[in-house]
């Protein structure tokens, strides 16, 4: 197949370059030259925030099986880019987000679950939900329904993630000592890895697949003692984890999610929405999940390979707790290692 990856060097475009590759396919990859792209694509300059930022695709004479596109920011990037390639493509894949649901998501919703209000394409929306839906529906005006494919992604790990998540807590690891480890040991988690994402997507691209896909691991593909234990082992086992009750973490302030990535305690609608999502109609159409221990050693072989910087969108708060708020919490419990 030939596939145009607008993006294609950071994360999950870079995750989808490389299977198509290991596919055989022929790749182009649109992208402004701040990263260099997987060997074996062929490379097209462009900067989407730019007034003429698709001149070199609109003068390219190419035309493609399929296009996969990552946008996150204001949705005029993705109509535009839509619009110049219908005719030129048979597919559009549009990575979304499950953020497009309206909150708070019931739990175990799945596709048909209501949607954010208000997201207009041209509006020029500014949050990341209304950016994101306002992306699916200008993949759906100029592909139609049947033409484009929106993958509803959850929260996303893996080689090359620059949000900062599954990387923060290896770096925390690997510098040793007790470590605040949120519970409970058995806390069901859902996320799914990159390149897992990758091959769902060109095998739903190849089966001629459309409308709206929850992209997530099952519920309790694994659980935060599962993750976290992985991560203590692969960075040489010099952590000593100290399991700490949610009421003691949010006690001391501490945010689910930004300061402790990944957890949010149970028993709120924040955990039923992001880790109890329906994702079967993903699951009958080919999607598999490795498991947590090999996301967690090709993440942490990346990073080292990295020189132990990850890199970073700078559209994102860096996740992670300051190491003066864990050990002050540290000394006032008596966590269970």
């Amino acid at each position: 197949m030939r596939l145009l990856v607008l993006g294609g060097t950071e994360f999950v475009g870079r995750a989808v370059v490389e299977a198509a590759l290991g596919r055989g396919w022929e790749v182009t990859v649109l992208h402004r030259g701040r990263h260099r792209p997987p060997a074996g694509v062929r490379a097209l300059h462009g900067d989407r925030t730019a007034p003429d930022g698709l001149a070199a695709l609109a003068a390219d004479t190419g035309t493609w099986d399929a296009v996969v596109d990552t946008w996150s920011a204001a949705p005029r990037a993705v109509r535009e880019a839509a619009r110049l390639l219908r005719g030129r493509a048979a597919r559009y894949a549009y990575v979304s987000s499950r953020s497009v649901y309206a909150w708070p998501w019931p739990p175990g919703a799945g596709e048909d679950a209501p949607l954010v209000e208000g997201a207009d394409a041209g509006a020029g929306a500014t949050d990341y939900a209304r950016d994101k839906r306002g992306g699916e529906l200008s993949a759906v005006e100029s592909f139609g329904a049947e033409g484009s494919l929106l993958v509803r992604a959850g929260l996303i790990l893996g080689p090359h993630e620059n949000v900062g998540r599954l990387p923060w807590w290896l770096t925390r690891m690997a510098r040793g000592g007790p470590v605040l480890a949120p519970g409970p040991l058995d806390l069901p988690l859902q996320y799914v890895d990159a390149r897992d994402l990758a091959g769902w997507l060109l095998g739903a691209l190849v089966r001629e697949l459309s409308g709206p896909y929850n992209l997530v691991s099952p519920p309790g593909h694994t659980t935060t003692g599962e993750l976290l234990r992985a991560c203590a082992d692969v960075t040489g086992g010099h952590a000593e984890l100290r399991w700490t009750d949610p009421e003691v973490i949010l006690a001391a302030g501490i945010e689910p999610w930004t300061q402790l990535p990944v957890w949010v305690p149970p028993g709120g609608e924040m955990h039923d929405a992001v880790h109890r999502g329906d994702v079967s109609r993903a699951v009958a159409t080919g999607l598999r999940c490795r498991p947590v221990g090999e996301t967690v050693a090709d993440t942490w072989d990346w990073l080292t390979r990295a020189g132990g910087a990850a890199p970073r969108r700078p559209d994102r708060t860096a996740p992670g707790l300051d190491p003066a708020v864990e050990a002050k919490v540290l000394a006032g419990t008596d966590g269970v290692s």
